[in-house]
C-alpha cells in the first residue's frame, strides 16, 4: 500500500510475478480505517509513519493488528533538535513544476517508544542503526507488538 501511484506501479513492475500480493493505492489511515481485514504485521519502510500524525496512525495500525502482531517502522535518523512534525518543501517529486509542502514525524528512538506504549504497543524496541560512515545519519528502527 503506497499513497503513491508511481510507487504502487512500480512495486507492480517488480513483484506482480510473486503469488498472493496484492498492491493498493491509498491513504495509510484510510486504508486501515476503511479495510476491515485483521494482520499479522503492519510495516512501514521511509513510509506512511514517517509521513503521518502517529496520533492518528497508531491506533489506526493497533486497531488492524491481530493479538500479537508485529508493528515495525524505519525511517532516517532524526536529526538532533528537529523532533515532531516537521515540514519538508521543495520540487522533489518528479515532474512536478511547483513547490510541493508535506510533513515528517521523526523522534528520537525513546520519544517513539513512549508514543507506541502510550497506544497499548508492548515489548517495543526502538533503536539507531549507525551509518558505517559516522558523517551521514543513520537509520531508526522500530518493532512493537500489540497487546
Amino acid at each position: 500500500m503506497d499513497f503513491s501511484p508511481v510507487q504502487v506501479n512500480r512495486a507492480q513492475s517488480f513483484w506482480a510475478d510473486l503469488p498472493g500480493l496484492e498492491f493498493v493505492h491509498a491513504e495509510a489511515c484510510a486504508f486501515l480505517r476503511d479495510d476491515l481485514r485483521q494482520w499479522d504485521a503492519v510495516y512501514s519502510t521511509w513510509g506512511a509513519v514517517w509521513f503521518t500524525d502517529p496520533e492518528e496512525l497508531f491506533p489506526l495500525g493497533a486497531k488492524r493488528l491481530q493479538p500479537g502482531g508485529v508493528f515495525a517502522f524505519s525511517h532516517r535518523e532524526p536529526i538532533t533538535g528537529q523532533h515532531g512534525a516537521q515540514k519538508m518543501s521543495g520540487k522533489w517529486l518528479e515532474g512536478r513544476e511547483a513547490e510541493l509542502t508535506v510533513y515528517r514525524w521523526q523522534y528520537t528512538a525513546q520519544q517513539w517508544a513512549d508514543i507506541l506504549k502510550r497506544h497499548g504497543f508492548v515489548d517495543i524496541d526502538a533503536r539507531i542503526l549507525p551509518n558505517p560512515d559516522p558523517a551521514v545519519l543513520g537509520t531508526l528502527l522500530v518493532g512493537a507488538w500489540s497487546a
